[in-house]
């Protein structure tokens, strides 16, 4: 536990300088390609590694570069990680990226929120291919050939839009994977990056549970996914199970009563996420002692992940207004959190070019 209020801590100081500081413009000053693949590695597994794979080996002379969240340790779900961030670059180095940067703090945001800083930092890392793994669906190649001929593609409740053409090329829901592709799409194109040919599609491997993996880290026993995920995520795993560093799961307990029970509704509506509705049905039916009193008023959001995102804010009460000046000037300070080599990172500032690279 004590190790989730170090990091939390830390956190929030990074976040707040972050605020602080104003971002820099790059221009790459080095000829050299780079591939940016923005994943959870929650923790690396065989779907990440192939997606790797096939990214380096059709562009073999790139930088590939994983941008690897972040701030707070929580997911796009909202939940803790199994690993700190700097564990899972360790990872991600020893298996093939090059340089790992740490991406947005995505447990505290909306999936909007993040897709646009997320696409900010391929802008600002001067990027030249960014690969993403998809599920094949009847009519999603469709959507794949539009944002590689450059159209903003963007989804829109139960329909998918080429707003280029003015077309509904799809109606229907997607699947978290294939939604995050045309989020990209959108989000690059509302802040004026040519995509045109920069995306790697690489269509998902079978045989890979996520649920499997964490009930094997939970039980501490790998025997049935020893074929999901490569050597090294297994052997930092269990390292770290005997160092009892695994984070998942594990929140500030007391943080997130303390500001269920002491804020104000105004203080509660003002947070990232947050309305009048949701801070005052938490405030009519405080005070909590215990975490499970909470969660039963915490109201139904627009994904299954609201109700744990609701948590991550109450953990780290940031107000809206904040959370949008980050936003703003993101990525004001890129920071790296894992390189192969001196060699490597320096072609990595070069072809980044901005003064505001930092080490975590």
């Amino acid at each position: 536990m004590s190790q989730v209020l170090d990091i939390l801590k830390r956190d929030r100081e990074l976040f707040f300088n972050d605020v602080c500081m104003e971002g820099m413009d790059s221009d790459g000053s080095l000829d050299i390609n780079l591939i940016a693949d923005f994943t959870e590695y929650n923790p690396l597994h065989n779907g990440h590694f192939h997606c790797m794979k096939t990214a380096k080996h059709m562009f073999p002379d790139s930088l590939f570069v994983a941008i690897v969240p972040g701030l707070f340790e929580r997911s796009g779900r909202g939940i803790p990680y199994i690993l700190p961030r700097e564990i899972r670059a360790e990872i991600a180095i020893s298996v093939g990226a090059d340089i790992v940067v740490e991406g947005p703090p995505m447990g505290i945001m909306g999936s909007g929120q993040y897709s646009l800083c997320l696409c900010k930092m391929f802008k600002s890392l001067n990027t030249d291919y960014i690969p993403r793994g998809y599920k094949p669906k009847e009519g999603f190649d469709e959507i794949l050939k539009r944002i590689n001929l450059g159209h903003h593609i963007a989804p829109k409740p139960y329909k998918i839009v080429d707003k280029t053409t003015n077309e509904i090329i799809l109606k229907d829901k997607l699947e978290e994977d294939n939604y995050v592709i045309t989020s990209f799409s959108n989000s690059l194109s509302k802040i004026g990056f040519d995509y045109t040919n920069k995306f790697i599609f690489v269509e998902r491997i079978e045989g890979v549970s996520g649920t499997l993996i964490r009930e094997s880290i939970q039980k501490d026993n790998f025997d049935d996914v020893l074929d999901m995920m490569p050597s090294k995520t297994i052997e930092v795993l269990k390292r770290e199970i005997k160092k009892d560093s695994i984070i998942y799961g594990i929140r500030d307990v007391e943080s997130i009563l303390n500001t269920a029970n002491i804020f104000t509704l105004e203080e509660l509506s003002a947070l990232n996420l947050f309305n009048e509705k949701l801070a005052k049905n938490i405030i009519d039916n405080g005070p909590y002692n215990t975490l499970e009193e909470l969660e039963e008023f915490i109201l139904h959001g627009f994904s299954s992940h609201f109700h744990q995102r609701i948590l991550s804010i109450l953990e780290n009460p940031i107000p809206k207004k904040m959370v949008s000046r980050y936003i703003d000037k993101y990525p004001s300070n890129i920071r790296i959190l894992g390189y192969k080599n001196n060699e490597t990172l320096e072609k990595f500032i070069k072809k980044v070019n901005n003064e505001n690279i930092s080490l975590l």
